[in-house]
């Protein structure tokens, strides 16, 4: 069960366009399926329709094997390093 905090930052990860599912699972442990289930229970009917549209779309990169070989890591070379950080940026 995911704290309240955890939550937003799962769904703040979600609809980033370049953090990939398995950057999700590797910090909360949800797999792409369980962050489904999360976006489709905590977001409005409408507003969880726009995020599948995009993630299906392929403008998103929510999937390793659909990224450009260029991307190879999970965080923006400007954050700071943090180590399996539960919760970055708060």
């Amino acid at each position: 069960m995911l704290t309240p905090e955890e939550t937003d930052r799962v769904i703040e990860m979600a609809w980033e366009d370049r953090t990939p599912f398995e950057a999700i699972e590797y910090q909360f442990g949800l797999s792409e399926s369980e962050v489904i289930r999360l976006m489709r229970s905590e977001l409005k009917r409408s507003s969880f329709n726009l995020w599948r549209k995009r993630v299906n779309e392929g403008v998103s990169q929510k999937h390793l094997h659909k990224r450009s070989d260029e991307i190879n890591r999970f965080k923006c070379s400007r954050q700071r390093h943090i180590s399996n950080n539960k919760i970055s940026k708060r």
